[in-house]
């Protein structure tokens, strides 16, 4: 990472798409007076599992994985974060090292405000507090139910599930093609498989019509049937 030049917090869009929209304006001046920005380019680490982040990172532009290093040496993908998400509170809250790895899928931006600063707000503001326990809470559902396909849902039915996702999470380009572009190897692990069979399911889907691969890029083509395979 290395640093660039810094927004105005009180002026910046994405903040108030994650908990920092409940601070006031004077709380934001004092953030803005202690926060770093930086970029980070395609395939760096925000911060790696077992380290101690001491605050939190606002994702201001760009995408990054939160991934966990199983046993055996595989990177299995929990999450993607999209721009306005908060990385840390968590660990923040409970004091704790890093659970997981957030590496950049593309160039980011992220700002990183210090977890000193945003403590003194926990305490003072009553509606931030609340704020971040609702994103932390949120996270813990969407980890339940990431468990709960993993179990119960076949492969097939998990890329089905993870094509849509990506889809409507972070849209399309101008050729129609998901926007967000993961290698067959990041796409295996989220959806839990070994790369080969992501490969065969992703020839099944464009052989049926499901899907279009267009070189490496993936375009959605029947979103019907997806959506029933998922399901």
């Amino acid at each position: 990472m290395h640093k660039c030049s810094e927004t105005k917090c009180e002026q910046c869009i994405v903040r108030k798409l994650s908990s920092l929209k409940a601070l006031s304006k004077e709380e934001l001046l004092k953030v803005a007076e202690h926060k770093s920005s930086y970029i980070v380019k395609k395939g760096d680490s925000i911060f790696h599992e077992g380290e101690s982040t001491n605050g939190v990172y606002c994702v201001k532009s760009g995408v990054c994985k939160l991934s966990k290093l199983s046993s055996n040496g595989k990177d299995q993908i929990v999450k993607l974060i999209a721009p306005g998400e908060l990385l840390g509170q968590r660990s923040m809250i409970s004091d704790e090292v890093a659970n997981l790895s957030a590496i950049a899928l593309e160039e980011m931006e992220v700002c990183f405000i210090p977890k000193s600063q945003l403590m003194s707000f926990f305490n003072s503001n009553q509606d931030f507090s609340m704020q971040v326990l609702k994103s932390i809470c949120a996270d813990l559902k969407e980890a339940e139910d990431h468990t709960v396909n993993m179990a119960q849902k076949t492969v097939k039915e998990r890329l089905a599930e993870t094509l849509l996702y990506i889809e409507n999470t972070f849209g399309i380009d101008e050729n129609n093609a998901l926007k967000l572009q993961l290698s067959r190897e990041e796409l295996a692990n989220m959806i839990g498989t070994a790369t080969e069979s992501c490969i065969r399911l992703l020839s099944e889907f464009n052989k049926n019509g499901y899907i279009e691969l267009i070189g490496k890029k993936i375009a959605l083509k029947n979103r019907a049937i997806l959506k029933q395979l998922s399901n």
